[in-house]
């Protein structure tokens, strides 16, 4: 076995213990977050289904979280996809796959800025600035500077503000939830109303395969981000087992939250197409926001707890634009401590230890991203964001082939080897090669899905979000060529050496 390097970076050491890290992979997904901007499109897509493809999500999340788990036994180091990617196949392999980090998590920045801003003037009433752009973005960019400063001063504080926003959140979810039901099956149920069945749990009830797809696709999307419980595993106590476990544990807590909330909110506001209803795609975008009135009431208490509502969407998104910024600060801190990418990014603040280059750099790119695409256009920037499944499938999916070819030599060993660090990541890995490979060339690739479309020289009209997606996975690979060319002692003589896990040392 490869021996652990935790720590040796000049990282802070047992910061964090395994509730706080789990509160940290819990908070990166953002529940509310992602619920309020993806539920309404699960459920245009697969009606009274949307439960089950909830559920159904989860089953490639869990899978990666246990390659996460088993390759963090090894080798907890807080460049995860990078690093592992690097040993089992090649220099070049790894750095894309921590190429996949950044640019997902850069991308999904720039939605949740602009989901902090808006809540915030929301929260306060100012529901005209929230439809400015303008100011909006302005805000956006303050919640961008807050968190990056936050993140910069340490990782204890960052821990301990996630487990207070957290708390908020699921405690508002799960009130929700029970308001909803209690309703619905009291006395004066409201309108939209349904009662729920077995058939919302029953996936072959879904109309087409291409609604299928379409929505797992979507409701991936709701899972990822636990695996930042697993990126600062160099700043854990007991680094080769906390992180993995509490990767594990997000994910089955994120599937009782999720199946809660959409089975609540189906039964309560039905999947109409007009008004609080599920199916309105008017609400497509934020279905919490019309749910809150309609469930806790416009008056006395129930005004107070809708404004409560807005509060806890808006802290989801600003916690999870924190930790967002913390995995990309440690990939890009890890790529340039094994000389991946300039050696300025392995900086380490004197008295914080946390990255200092890495975490700024990681909120100025954010900022510029985000300012640029608001500029260009609000229908590129929506088709940025749904192009964030892309670069998510990429880096889960190579993570667990990764795991298979590590461990490939002590997968006969025992039952337990065969299934943990070999099926069942196998399996993952392949789910989520379809998915990008289905989304990429088919769904997203047609011009008449998402906001925009762009005239390729050979390709024809093709989708915007295929475009972006596939565009800043391409963007990686010239950035790799690059920095081979400029300083290349990474591809040359890798200090991670591609190997299998020995048999006789292997966890």
């Amino acid at each position: 076995m490869i021996s652990s390097r935790a720590g040796e970076k000049g990282l802070k050491t047992g910061a964090l213990g395994l509730v706080s890290s789990v509160a940290i992979g819990l908070a990166s997904t953002a529940p509310a977050y992602s619920l309020a901007a993806t539920l309404g499109i699960i459920v245009v897509g697969v009606g009274l289904q949307a439960p089950i493809i909830t559920v159904l999500a989860f089953i490639p999340m869990l899978l990666i979280a246990y390659a996460y788990k088993e390759l963090n036994a090894s080798d907890p180091d807080c460049g995860t996809t990078f690093t592992w990617s690097a040993r089992a196949f090649g220099p070049r392999t790894g750095w894309m796959g921590g190429w996949g980090i950044v640019v997902a998590d850069i991308i999904v920045m720039a939605n949740l800025a602009q989901i902090a801003g808006v809540y915030g003037f929301r929260l306060f009433g100012f529901d005209g600035l929230a439809e400015n752009t303008t100011w909006t973005t302005v805000a956006g960019v303050v919640w961008i500077i807050v968190m990056t400063a936050i993140c910069y001063i340490g990782i204890e504080i960052s821990a301990a503000l996630q487990r207070w926003l957290l708390c908020i959140e699921v405690v508002m979810l799960v009130l929700l939830s029970v308001t909803a039901l209690v309703k619905v099956y009291g006395d004066s149920p409201p309108d939209t109303a349904i009662s729920i069945d077995a058939s919302w749990f029953n996936p072959f009830e879904v109309s087409s395969s291409t609604a299928f797809t379409a929505g797992i696709l979507a409701a991936v999307f709701i899972y990822w981000g636990w695996d930042t419980a697993v990126s600062v595993n160099e700043e854990t106590a007991d680094a080769a087992r906390t992180p993995g476990r509490a990767a594990v544990i997000s994910t089955v807590l994120l599937l009782l939250i999720y199946v809660l909330v959409s089975t609540s909110a189906q039964a309560f506001a039905g999947i109409g197409t007009e008004g609080i209803g599920l199916g309105n795609e008017d609400n497509s975008g934020d279905v919490l926001s019309s749910l809150g009135g309609a469930v806790f009431g416009s008056a006395g208490l129930g005004w107070f707890l809708t404004k409560l509502l807005i509060f806890m969407v808006l802290t989801s998104s600003a916690a999870s634009t924190q930790t967002t910024i913390l995995p990309t600060a440690r990939t890009t801190f890890s790529m340039a401590a094994h000389k991946a990418i300039p050696r300025q990014f392995a900086r380490v603040h004197h008295r914080h230890l946390t990255p200092t280059w890495s975490t700024v750099g990681m909120g100025l790119a954010s900022i510029a991203f985000y300012v640029l695409l608001t500029a260009i256009s609000g229908n590129v920037l929506a088709d940025s964001i749904a192009s964030v499944g892309l670069a998510i499938a990429f880096y889960y999916g190579l993570t667990g082939f990764a795991c298979v070819w590590y461990y490939r030599k002590v997968l006969t060993r025992s039952v337990r080897d065969f299934v943990f660090k070999g099926l069942m990541p196998l399996l993952g890995g392949l789910m989520l090669l379809y998915f990008f490979c289905y989304g990429a060339f088919d769904v997203y690739a047609d011009p008449d899905y998402g906001s925009t479309s762009i005239d390729l020289p050979i390709f024809g009209e093709t989708g915007g979000v295929t475009v972006i997606g596939i565009g800043a996975l391409v963007l990686g690979v010239v950035l790799m060529l690059i920095q081979w060319a400029v300083d290349g002692p990474w591809f040359r003589h890798p200090d991670v050496p591609v190997s299998a896990a020995d048999p006789a040392d292997a966890p």
